[in-house]
């Protein structure tokens, strides 16, 4: 009876034991599954938006640097530029005296300025051009063959004193014309050198004036009556003495009584000093027969060139230095134009 009830027993209790196995694994599967997506997600969370995040963060500055290339390239459109107008230059050859001197006299020719610049006032310009022509006959025919021949013939210091002497006797009436425009220093320096020049100098062969320092002065009624308010003047050319204007004309009426030249009484002697000195002033102009013969137009050139140096000479500071950067046939030293005692007239009065 016992052995049965022992049995039976362990039945039950194997029963109970395979019904409640599943049972505790039911229970304890809820409680580690929760677990287990939690420690899925949380990572999987976490990792996505950072992993989003880090891509654009670091897109921004992608497209800021593909900016950068563009504002970049701009420089080399401007570095291209530049070697086009440094090349320019290069290419040209180097400027001859003459291109110099066409410079200083109208201006760098880069400079987009020649409308600004003043005309000439030339409104007789028809009959001055027939009357250039006229003149550039003579000088071809006559004045020029002698300048050369004189240059040849006659060595350099003796043309120096000839261009002293000449010179030397313009002094008391540029005094008188200092005088005149209110410039008394400059009217005592002309008569110092006169005086100096006529005595130490064996009548103004030499210059020892200049070694004094008593400057070379070239006042004219001309200039007096440009610094008395007459400004601008019509240009008009007069066979034989070339450029003038009408204030030029009157100008040289007032200073004729007063040339020495005119005072000689011989007439052989002031005709000959008179020649010598047309000779003296063309062989002056020598320096500038290659630039006018390179000119497309000789006679506009020659009348802005004599309207600029006497516009100089009349308004110009000569206190200074200026003068150091014109050419030499616009310097105060040298006369290129025919002085109005230099033509070989008799006097009226046939003395």
């Amino acid at each position: 009876m016992d052995r049965p009830l022992v049995s039976i027993s362990a039945l039950l209790a194997g029963a109970f034991l395979a019904l409640s196995a599943p049972l505790a694994y039911a229970q304890e599967a809820p409680v580690s599954m929760p677990a287990a997506e939690s420690s899925v997600a949380m990572p999987a969370e976490i990792a996505t938006p950072a992993t989003t995040a880090a891509p654009v963060a670091v897109e921004v500055p992608s497209a800021s640097t593909s900016v950068e290339p563009v504002a970049v390239d701009v420089p080399p459109a401007s570095t291209v530029a530049e070697p086009v107008a440094v090349d320019a230059p290069q290419t040209t050859e180097a400027p001859t005296a003459a291109e110099e001197d066409f410079v200083s006299i109208y201006g760098d020719g880069a400079l987009p300025t020649p409308a600004e610049l003043p005309q000439a006032y030339d409104p007789w310009e028809p009959f001055n051009r027939k009357m250039h022509t006229f003149n550039n006959a003579i000088d071809r025919i006559i004045a020029k063959p002698l300048a050369k021949a004189y240059v040849k013939v006659v060595p350099r210091p003796v043309r120096l004193g000839v261009s002293n002497f000449f010179s030397n006797l313009y002094q008391p009436l540029s005094a008188l014309n200092s005088l005149l425009q209110g410039k008394p220093k400059q009217a005592g320096q002309a008569m110092g050198r006169f005086a100096l020049n006529i005595t130490l100098g064996l009548g103004g062969i030499f210059d020892p004036a200049s070694d004094a320092k008593l400057p070379r002065i070239s006042e004219d009624f001309g200039q007096t009556l440009g610094v008395w308010g007459w400004k601008q003047s019509r240009y008009v050319e007069l066979p034989l003495f070339g450029p003038r204007t009408v204030r030029d004309l009157f100008g040289m009426a007032g200073d004729s009584p007063f040339g020495l030249l005119r005072g000689v009484e011989e007439d052989r002697i002031r005709i000959f000093l008179q020649g010598l000195q047309l000779v003296d002033v063309r062989t002056q102009l020598l320096a500038v027969d290659a630039m006018r013969e390179g000119a497309a137009d000789d006679y506009a050139l020659v009348r802005d060139a004599w309207l600029q140096r006497r516009d100089y000479q009349i308004f110009g500071d000569r206190k200074t230095d200026e003068d150091a950067t014109l050419p030499d046939y616009l310097r105060e030293e040298n006369n290129p134009t025919v002085p109005f005692d230099a033509i070989p007239v008799t006097p009226m009065d046939g003395g």
